[in-house]
């Protein structure tokens, strides 16, 4: 796969976030926003006229959080696609009330296993196993059977499982954001680096847009591919 070509004045930037546009931690509550992120982030917001997102697994409060006084210029996607907050509206769903259950039966069941980490998000609840791999065996087990029982979805992540609510995914997030202005009529770009990303690679390519895979090949969606968060910054920061 070949590096992306720079970024045209009709593009619309849509970014994952852990792993795209900072490093992927042990820990996903150490993630901070550093200085040079944010003047991206400016730089961004103002060249392309606003038409700049955030689409995380992460929920729309964290990424609010995160990105501070930049979250009231960008649009956010958020819980896997199930959150569309753009610059006009907002939407998020209700919790579903199985969630506080399995959310209950993950500790439960998990708590106690060194190196696992439980993350509670608005739509869903997730369990990240990258500092112990060994206990990846027993965190599907228990995932895959409160899924079943639950009749939520079991995302994969990359040392993650995450148990959300159902009917919604990246594309179909960045399809409900690129109907609204300023986005509506441009041609989407989206970089990702995990699998999460795949709906949203293949949803920009039906619009004439292109995706762009983070991290090493694998099979994909995206038409291009960078190496890392640092050549992710590079091309970025490349004007149009």
């Amino acid at each position: 796969m070949i590096e992306p070509p720079a970024l045209t004045s009709d593009n619309s930037i849509l970014l994952d976030f852990d792993g795209t546009m900072v490093d992927l931690v042990d820990r996903p509550d150490a993630v901070v926003m550093d200085a040079e992120l944010g003047r991206l982030i400016d730089h961004l917001i103002e060249v392309f006229d606003r038409r700049v997102a955030i689409v995380s697994g992460r929920s729309v409060t964290q990424l609010k959080f995160l990105l501070g006084r930049l979250a009231t210029d960008i649009a956010l996607v958020g819980s896997h696609g199930a959150e569309v907050h753009a610059h006009t509206s907002a939407a998020t769903p209700l919790r579903p009330p199985e969630l506080d259950g399995v959310e209950q039966a993950i500790h439960f069941q998990l708590a106690g296993m060194p190196g696992v980490l439980i993350e509670s998000k608005t739509l869903g609840v997730a369990v990240h196993y990258r500092l112990d791999p060994c206990s990846e065996p027993r965190v599907r087990a228990v995932v895959k059977d409160l899924a079943a029982s639950s009749g939520l979805v079991m995302q994969e992540g990359k040392m993650m499982l995450e148990l959300r609510t159902a009917g919604a995914d990246k594309g179909t997030g960045i399809a409900a954001l690129m109907n609204q202005p300023p986005f509506a009529g441009t041609r989407p770009v989206f970089a990702g680096d995990d699998v999460t990303d795949e709906a949203g690679f293949a949803a920009v390519a039906r619009m004439g847009g292109h995706g762009v895979l983070v991290g090493p090949e694998r099979p994909t969606a995206a038409r291009y591919r960078l190496a890392d968060v640092g050549a992710v910054r590079q091309w970025l920061g490349r004007r149009p």
